[in-house]
């Protein structure tokens, strides 16, 4: 006996579409027949849009026509740079508050046709919470504030190579009057990091910053006493900051960044990457606030800092992870890399007894080593006395051979561990954990001297492969 589809519940098809993940499920079901093609349409909340078809922005119009109940909308024309028919352009932004009432999150990559013009059309997207930009040339300031002046509940807003975009108007008025928590800004040269200072009240709001620098356009001048006394004033407001990632920063005395480590008092995350002038006191001046500091990774690049080491070099030592066991007793994570090449000796002195004092000191569980020259089996055998341990990467720690990989089993909680690079290790330190049972998984990764064999039953999940894409 058979049946129509037109005799299926509206309920059960409904809950069917809603159990396909994936895209390409979901479209060939709508294919199938005019009801699944509905229910598809009013069930589809996530939409990215490529430079695949033709007459981009008609196919964006007649998309959101079909999907008019979509939240979360993704725009990349990375595919079709040189085709400007393949690009969405401002006339495809200026249907999305009527076809798309419920959009929440738009996403804009290699948009390089919308100007200010198509921002301002996002200003009548009355739900919109999250914009990210990335490569958007020919936006400036003025689309960006006509984008937070219209949308009142933004909350997130994301700037990734927007050249043209300066710091001018919009920041003022997400301080007085916008609700931002989650705010990035990568390689957009027309804002510095002491601009920020201007989102002023709005810092109450902040719980998740990005800083990112292009290597060629961090300055080295002087700044006026009265933006160092802003950021002083300010600094009461910087406490509900969770998480901090800057990139290629200066974090000086007196200058503003270093205003802000030393006011994060419910900081979870912190990043500091080829941040010159970061010195000893920020970090004990940070672990002296922040309490509930979770997970902290610190990247030392020199071939890029180099020409600055001489003026302005770092000084980083024990003190900082002195401070940082005594200040942050709920740190879970730790990352240092000097990855890049020789660091002058002068300008860093961590030491192997500084990492295991501070992993024996807090519940270490994810450590981190990248070009770590210091340390050594004399490392692993010091991890043996960390009982919290469950994960360790290491990349290119050269001086950790066999003898010290065979220290892993008195790790009493160590499920997880990375090698990438460590030419000191071969086959031979790894045959302990064949048939253990101590490891979940090993990634093992440009390690000339161990062999795929060799990681054959050392843990659950093996991936092995002789190329190396560095800790991550």
């Amino acid at each position: 006996m058979g049946f129509l589809m037109e005799d299926v519940p509206e309920e059960l098809l409904a809950d069917i579409v809603n159990r396909l993940e994936q895209t390409a499920d979901r479209n060939s079901v709508s294919l199938a027949c005019k009801r699944l093609c509905a229910i598809d349409g009013e069930q589809r909340h996530f939409l990215k849009v490529g430079s695949g078809l033709h007459a981009a922005t008609e196919a964006l119009t007649s998309l959101c026509m079909r999907f008019p109940n979509v939240k979360k909308l993704e725009i990349d024309s990375s595919g079709g740079k040189s085709n400007p028919a393949k690009q969405v352009a401002n006339r495809g932004l200026l249907l999305l508050p009527s076809c798309c009432p419920s959009l929440t999150e738009l996403t804009l990559s290699f948009c390089s046709s919308i100007d200010d013009s198509g921002l301002a059309f996002l200003a009548s997207c009355r739900n919109l919470r999250s914009v990210e930009l990335n490569f958007a040339p020919a936006i400036t300031c003025a689309g960006i504030l006509s984008l937070v002046v219209g949308c009142k509940n933004l909350s997130s807003l994301h700037l990734d190579r927007c050249i043209k975009v300066s710091s001018d108007g919009w920041l003022e008025h997400l301080g007085k009057f916008g609700k931002l928590e989650d705010l990035s800004i990568k390689n957009c040269r027309g804002i510095g990091e002491d601009d920020l200072i201007k989102l002023g009240p709005g810092w109450s709001n902040l719980k998740r910053l990005e800083v990112e620098v292009g290597g060629c356009d961090r300055q080295s001048k002087v700044h006026e006493r009265s933006s160092v006394d802003e950021w002083v004033r300010h600094q009461s407001r910087y406490k509900n900051l969770r998480e901090l990632r800057l990139v290629n920063c200066s974090v000086a005395p007196g200058r503003g960044l270093s205003c802000l480590l030393a006011g994060c008092e419910a900081l979870e995350r912190l990043r500091l990457e080829m941040c010159v002038g970061v010195k000893d006191t920020d970090m004990v001046a940070l672990a002296g606030k922040s309490r509930n500091l979770r997970s902290i990774s610190i990247g030392l690049h020199p071939q890029y800092m180099a020409p600055v080491l001489l003026s302005n070099p770092l000084r980083l030592s024990d003190e900082s992870l002195r401070a940082i066991a005594a200040g942050c007793s709920k740190l879970e994570a730790f990352e240092l890399s000097f990855s890049g090449g020789e660091f002058p000796s002068s300008s860093c002195f961590f030491s192997q007894g500084g990492v295991l004092a501070l992993i024996q000191s807090c519940r270490i569980r994810v450590l981190a080593l990248d070009a770590a020259c210091f340390f050594d089996d004399g490392g692993m055998e010091g991890l043996g006395r960390a009982p919290y341990l469950q994960t360790l990467k290491l990349a290119e720690c050269q001086g950790v051979t066999d003898a010290g990989m065979q220290l892993l089993q008195r790790i009493p909680r160590l499920t997880s561990l990375e090698l990438r690079k460590c030419v000191g290790v071969t086959d031979l330190g790894l045959k302990p954990l064949i048939g253990s049972c101590k490891l979940e998984s090993l990634t093992v990764e440009g390690c000339p001297r161990i062999s795929e064999e060799g990681v054959r039953g050392a843990a659950r999940t093996v991936s092995y492969n002789q190329e190396s894409r560095g800790l991550h």
